[in-house]
């Protein structure tokens, strides 16, 4: 399947926003390295955690190292896998270079909180999954080791997600190699845990609403309830029984938390053997909800 990019008008509201994105974005990643991840030795995957370790080993700069891996691999990343790193991927992984080694002229190697790493690194964590959700918002990449896990992907047709897990536990697994400190990895693993997790809050945003499948007899009765009671919509989907081949009508509909108390309550007052589903909903696009519009021209 072809991949393309989707080209911005330069100097259009749109365009300066996904830029300011990528400043701040880039900004604040440095920041976490700078401030809570290379002063404990914190090897976070990528080609920031190969960085550190060579900064340990040579006393190199942090920024333009990662910026002397990020060059070649997105060039060869356009070699493999096409033209699917725009300008705004090299203007982000270059400023995050730059902040990286500014900040490191100013602050030095000194951590923020001094003598717990372990706090260091849920804060790294925290401001690198924050920085990177920026830059992702922007729809631009990271570059780097995704590159690597990407091409692999393309030839053997692993999944990429579970691939970039295996490059980054690689380049983390080097950490304790080099530094000979099994906290290394330990805390390593914690950042790229809550990075991911901090990602995925940016880009999704914070729900609490839920996502409910409802399958009773009484769908006519439960209908009237979401409709005229909660002001919620909802679908009627056909289905089979698997035990007796019964014909079934499941109701799927979003509610929040507090609107499913009060339909799970009610569902037990008139089907106790009614058979809910009930899952989180991360992120829900709309009538009634957050526009596909909205989600895309933010």
């Amino acid at each position: 399947m072809p991949f393309f990019l989707m080209k911005e008008k330069p100097f259009t509201r749109k365009w300066f926003v996904s830029y300011s994105l990528i400043i701040i974005g880039a900004f604040i990643l440095a920041a976490a390295f700078v401030l809570f991840i290379t002063p404990y030795k914190i090897v976070p995957g990528g080609v920031y955690g190969i960085s550190i370790v060579l900064h340990y080993l040579f006393n190199t700069p942090v920024g333009l190292v990662a910026l002397c891996f990020d060059i070649p691999l997105t060039i060869i990343g356009i070699r493999f896998l096409g033209p699917r790193f725009g300008m705004k991927t090299v203007v982000g992984f270059s400023l995050t270079a730059l902040f990286t080694d500014t900040l490191t002229l100013f602050w030095g190697f000194e951590p923020l909180v001094k003598g717990d790493a372990l706090l260091s690194s849920i804060f790294g964590g925290v401001l690198a999954g924050l920085g990177l959700g920026l830059i992702f918002k922007s729809k631009a990449t990271s570059g780097g080791s995704d590159i690597v896990a990407m091409i692999i992907a393309k030839y053997t047709r692993l999944p990429l997600g579970m691939l970039m897990i295996y490059v980054d536990s690689v380049i983390v697994l080097v950490g304790l190699v080099v530094f000979q400190d099994w906290k290394i990895p330990l805390y390593s693993w914690i950042v790229i845990f809550i990075t991911g997790k901090v990602i995925d809050v940016v880009l999704e945003g914070v729900s609490y609403d839920k996502s409910i499948f409802i399958i009773s007899d009484k769908h006519e009765e439960i209908r009237d309830k979401i409709i005229n009671n909660l002001d919620r919509g909802g679908t009627y989907i056909d289905g089979k029984g698997m035990f007796n081949y019964a014909d079934k009508r499941i109701i799927f509909t979003v509610v929040s938390r507090r609107e499913l108390a009060l339909l799970e309550e009610y569902i037990h007052e008139i089907d106790p053997k009614a058979f809910l589903t009930v899952t989180d909903a991360t992120e829900i696009l709309g009538e009634g909800f957050k526009s596909l519009k909205e989600k895309v021209t933010e």
